[in-house]
Order: structure tokens, then C-alpha cells, then sequence
């Protein structure tokens, strides 16, 4: 039998490789700055083209290398980190393991340039597809330049799986923070399409925060300091107030390098425990010295992934720490997380004035079980005592979380339209129902009830809103005819460096549903006005709304992008639980819901009602 197996062509061996190194352009700039750091750096520069699929440049002025240090550098597994195996447990540099040049010049074209400080002439290298075209001497500053060009070119495979400009230039940005962030005593700065995306001066830890997150987070940190013989940490943790249902600004840093631990992400939701409404996550931006011994970080291929000796200990300080910087801090939990805003609107008592006791309106005449005309019973307003009726309405509270959509029978009501306060959606494209009904009524604010012919229907009031939001934005969507209202006073809204590349890429989109936003310099944009049906609602908190929403459904790769957008907006403009509706709005609500071409769920797939005919009722009393 004729020998089969064989040693793989370096060129082969490095495509390998790199297929696990580099998996797309923000790859290559988190190994390039990096090295930077590594090289004792204290100003670095990158510049990227077209979200770094046409230029990667990593700038400054560090050691450098010498002639014959920067041919080896474009070996495999060629380090100055690491002499033996013991050194894997005392490393503190970012880079070790020789794979990431060697794994970016198999995949692109590379030009190298480096010069140490003693030396008065740097070395020019010209690198293709792990090939060195051509090396010779050159004139430049002390430091390193590395160009990455045309990343995939001889793999086109790979190049066809990138995704579009915007999401990829994301993940630019996230690595360079990355790096950026536990590094505050070095100047960083990033340009993209010629354009400045950060200029990252020297300073404090804090100050480099604010200085990528923007000016509002200054306020918003509270700081988290602990030094034990197993850890020390230093940093910053977010006020409750400030927890989104996103997970964007959350990071640890062990020894410099960033990393990612859902364990200890729990020690810090176990801290923010009854402080934080449920499905939020706090925001931490912490920094972790350990023994280099006392770590693995040679266990992922991209080292965002370590291994502690003692895990539960760090668990417990980090929890320890958080939750008394919080109570030293006076950071108090809120009572009431959908407080009522309107009272923030009522002016003080003057000195010397009497406070009036509110008084409490009841029409003795209403019973929302008779029609208008026989109204002459009694029918309390304050919810029931009556375990049973409690028990009832939890009952209904569950049918309406069930994931089964009792339709309605064919003796839906017909309800006439009136004067609505909800975008109107497309009539006429369904049967007409029953005309013959009983007013609608509305149930601990949170529910409609009417009755029908064969029972009684609820309606949750948000859900039901929510869809027809949702088809109606859609359509505005899919037309770009979305109806806008002038804002009075334009407001001016600066967001994050992500968000602000976030909301470049949906500004279309956004204006097709009513948004006139206008970009008005780095990361800020002018609001000029909003969905005419949406004036009533503060437009600052609307539109971040929507962009939180959006960002915590992106990873849904069953949502379409207008889909999800379309989503967000119903759901940032929907009514709430709780909130008082008039009889024509009730009305409203029922004949847009039925006007829908999926009114029985909401967006996300809950039923917006839920019907109870009469044996049903009836076996309730058995």
C-alpha cells in the first residue's frame, strides 16, 4: 500500500490557519493593534477603506523590528513572547503564539514597514498570498506600519461570506475598543473613509469611556475598587437606572485582555439583583490583575475565553465589590420602574398654600354590562377583593401569554368607526362581523372586554395596539410614505460611535416611517420631526427606544430589517398597561385591530385576544 499521508505546503498550512485566526476584517485589526501594544507603543493609529476589505492600516511607534526580526515575523508560530511551554503560564503580552502575521500575509497583500530605535533605516517588506515579493531598506520614524490590502483576495470564497459595509466596520470598532479601552495611557485613533472616528488622547480610565461612549456616561458611573491577595479590581459600573435590555457595554478586562465570562457577567447581575427591572443588564466596565499562573488564556483561538484556578472566589469578590460600591455610593433601587411621568409636571406647593386632597369622581349610573340607554346599576372602579374574581383575572392573564391563539367565532362584532387616536389601517379587506354587541369596557386598565353573541372576548390592549402599529409602519416601510410632523424645536441627539454608524445605516428606513433625522456631525444628528401619529410622545426617548429594541432583535435572523424596525417602533409607541382609554378610543382600538391582516397576535407572535363562550362560562360555575 502506497504511503498516503504528507506534510502540507507552508502556503496551505498558513490558509489553515488563517481560516481560524482571521475570520473577517475586524480580525486582522485586533491582531495588528495589538501587537502595537505589545511593542511598547504609546501612540497608535489605525486607518481602514471600505470597512477593511480594501485597506487594514495599523500605525506607531513602538520598538519596531529589525531586518531579519521582521522577515521572521511572517513565520509561523515565530514569537518573541515564549521560549519554552512554562512560559504559556506567566504571559502578560497580548499576542504569544506567533499564527496572526503569518495567518494575514497567506490571505492578503501585506506592506510591512519597521524600524528600531537605534537603527537609522528601517526594513520595507512586500508580502502576497505568504510570499515575499520584495525587501529593502527605507526612511521612516522609529515604529512599525503594516498595510493589510485586499483581504480574501485569493480566497473568494471567504471574501463572499463577509457581510454588508456597515455590520462589518461594527466590528471594527469593537475590537479597536477593545484594545482601546484598558489602555487609557495611550493615544489611540481611528479613521474610516477618511473620516475621524476617534481620537482617543491619554488620560484616565474614565476618561477614556466618555471619550468612546460619549459625554453622558460621565455621570451615569459609579466607581468599583477591591484589592485581595486573589484580585484586584479597578473600574466602573453603570447606575441602575442606566441598564438596557441590551448587553452592548459590558466588559472585563484580566490583565489588559479583554474577555468574555457569562459566570462572572452573573456576579454582577446577582450585585444589581432588585435594583434592575427584570430582562436588563447593568453596564460594567471592570479591570481584573491576577497572577499570570493563576489563569489559562491559551484555550480559544481568539484568547477572548480563559480559565481561572479559582473561578467561585472571583465570583464572590466581584459580587461583593459591585454591591458595596452601589450602597457606598447611595445608588438606591427604584420603586416604581413605569412611574407615572405626568406627575413630574405638578409644581410644588407655595409657601403658606393648603394641599387640596384629590377628589375622587364615580358615576353612580354606569354598569358596563348594559348599553348606554339602560345604564342604572353600580359598577366599582377599584379592582376586586373577591379571591375568586382575582383568581379569574390571573386565569386570563395566563390565556393571554399562552402561545395558542383562540380565534374568535363568526359572531365577532361589528364596531362602527369613530374619531381614532391609532394610525388607521386598511379597511374593507374582511368580512364585515355581527353588528349586534355590547359596549367595550375597559378591565384594570389593561384589558377590553365586549360581549358577543356566543360569549364574551378580551382584548389586551397593548398587544392589540402593538399590532396594529406594526402593520401600519410596515406598510410605510415597504411604500416609504410614512407621514411626518414638524418638530417646533428641532432636538439635537448624539449617540455612541456604534450607534451613531447604527443609525447611518437605517436613516432610510427610519425616515420611511415618519422621522425626519439629519446628520449633523460626528455621532450627532438633528430630529426635525416624527411619525405624525406619535406627537403626543416625547420624540428624545421614542427614537432611542426604537433603536434598543432593534438592537436587542438583530441577532434574530428570522426578522427581516424593516421587519424588526417596524417591530421596535410598535413597540417603543404602543400603549401601556395602565393607561386610561375613552369609550371612542376602546372603539378605535377594536375596529384597526380587526382591520388587520393578522389580528389575532401580536408582532411577536402572543394573542392579542382571547374569546370565553358561553358553556365555558358556564362550566366556571359548576
Amino acid at each position: 500500500m502506497p504511503d498516503i499521508i504528507q506534510l502540507l505546503p507552508d502556503s496551505v498550512a498558513n490558509q489553515i490557519a488563517a481560516g481560524e485566526v482571521i475570520q473577517r476584517p475586524a480580525s486582522v485589526v485586533k491582531e495588528l493593534v495589538e501587537n502595537s501594544v505589545d511593542a511598547g507603543a504609546n501612540e497608535v493609529h489605525l486607518v481602514v477603506k471600505d470597512s477593511g476589505k480594501t485597506l487594514v492600516q495599523v500605525t506607531d511607534n513602538g520598538c519596531g523590528m529589525s531586518e531579519t526580526d521582521a522577515r521572521l515575523s511572517l513565520e509561523r508560530h515565530a514569537t518573541s513572547k515564549i521560549r519554552e511551554a512554562t512560559d504559556l503560564f506567566g504571559i502578560r503580552t497580548m499576542g504569544f503564539r506567533g499564527e496572526a502575521m503569518a495567518s494575514i500575509a497567506a490571505i492578503a497583500q501585506m506592506d510591512l514597514k519597521s524600524r528600531p530605535v537605534e537603527n537609522d533605516l528601517g526594513s520595507h517588506l512586500r508580502v502576497e498570498a505568504s510570499k515575499v515579493v520584495s525587501q529593502e531598506p527605507v526612511s521612516m520614524a522609529p515604529g512599525t506600519t503594516i498595510q493589510v490590502k485586499n483581504l480574501f483576495f485569493n480566497i473568494p470564497a471567504r471574501r463572499k461570506f463577509l457581510k454588508s459595509d456597515p455590520v462589518e466596520t461594527r466590528h471594527i470598532i469593537d475590537e479597536f475598543q477593545r484594545v482601546a479601552l484598558p489602555n487609557p495611557e495611550i493615544t489611540f485613533s481611528m479613521h474610516h473613509n477618511g473620516n475621524e472616528v476617534f481620537h482617543l488622547p491619554k488620560g484616565s480610565f474614565r476618561q477614556r469611556i466618555v471619550g468612546i461612549f460619549g459625554k453622558k456616561h460621565n455621570q451615569n458611573l459609579v466607581p468599583v475598587e477591591e484589592t485581595t491577595n486573589i484580585v484586584t479590581i479597578n473600574g466602573f459600573v453603570g447606575k441602575p437606572e442606566w441598564a438596557k435590555k441590551t448587553r452592548g457595554e459590558q466588559f472585563f478586562f484580566v490583565n489588559q485582555r479583554f474577555i468574555k465570562s457569562h459566570f462572572l457577567h452573573h456576579a454582577i447581575q446577582q450585585a444589581f439583583e432588585d435594583l434592575i427591572p427584570k430582562g436588563h443588564h447593568p453596564s460594567y466596565f471592570l479591570l481584573l490583575e491576577l497572577d499570570p499562573k493563576g489563569i489559562d488564556i491559551n484555550i480559544h483561538p481568539t484568547k477572548t475565553e480563559i480559565k481561572f484556578e479559582d473561578e467561585k472566589a472571583i465570583y464572590a469578590i466581584i459580587r461583593s465589590a459591585v454591591k458595596r460600591s452601589l450602597g457606598k455610593y447611595n445608588i438606591a433601587p427604584s420603586l416604581d420602574f413605569e412611574r407615572e411621568s405626568s406627575f413630574d409636571n405638578v409644581p410644588p406647593p407655595r409657601p403658606g398654600q393648603a394641599i387640596k386632597a384629590p377628589e375622587i369622581k364615580v358615576d353612580p349610573n354606569y354598569n358596563p354590562f348594559r348599553t348606554a340607554e339602560k345604564n342604572t346599576g353600580y359598577m366599582p372602579t377599584m379592582p376586586p377583593k373577591n379571591p375568586l374574581e382575582q383568581r379569574n383575572i390571573k386565569h386570563w392573564e395566563k390565556l393571554f401569554d399562552h402561545d395558542t391563539v383562540v380565534a374568535p367565532s363568526s359572531n365577532t362584532p361589528d364596531l362602527p368607526t369613530t374619531g381614532m387616536a391609532f394610525p388607521p389601517a386598511e379597511t374593507g379587506s374582511k368580512e364585515t362581523p355581527d353588528t349586534s354587541r355590547q359596549a367595550a369596557f375597559q378591565l384594570h386598565q389593561r384589558y377590553l372586554v365586549t360581549s358577543l353573541k356566543s360569549g364574551m372576548m378580551l382584548i389586551d390592549q397593548q398587544k392589540a395596539h402593538e399590532r396594529i402599529l406594526f402593520e401600519h409602519y410596515l406598510k410605510a416601510l415597504q411604500q416609504g410614505s410614512g407621514a411626518c410632523q414638524q418638530l417646533l424645536f428641532p432636538q439635537n441627539l448624539e449617540f455612541s460611535t456604534t450607534d451613531a454608524l447604527l443609525v447611518t445605516e437605517l436613516l432610510e428606513d427610519i425616515g420611511s416611517m415618519g422621522f425626519d433625522l439629519r446628520s449633523f456631525g460626528k455621532n450627532s444628528f438633528i430630529l426635525q420631526g416624527v411619525p405624525a401619529d406619535l406627537t403626543e410622545q416625547e420624540p428624545r426617548p421614542l427614537l432611542e427606544g426604537l433603536l434598543e429594541h432593534y438592537k436587542n432583535h438583530q441577532s434574530d435572523l428570522k426578522l427581516e430589517r424593516r421587519e424588526n424596525l417596524a417591530r421596535s417602533l410598535a413597540r417603543q409607541a404602543s400603549i401601556r398597561p395602565g393607561q386610561l382609554l375613552e369609550p371612542s378610543e376602546m372603539q378605535a382600538l377594536i375596529d384597526n385591530l380587526f382591520a388587520c391582516e393578522m389580528p389575532y397576535s401580536s408582532p411577536s407572535g402572543s394573542p392579542t385576544l382571547i374569546t370565553l363562550t358561553l358553556d365555558e362560562l358556564e362550566k366556571r360555575f359548576e
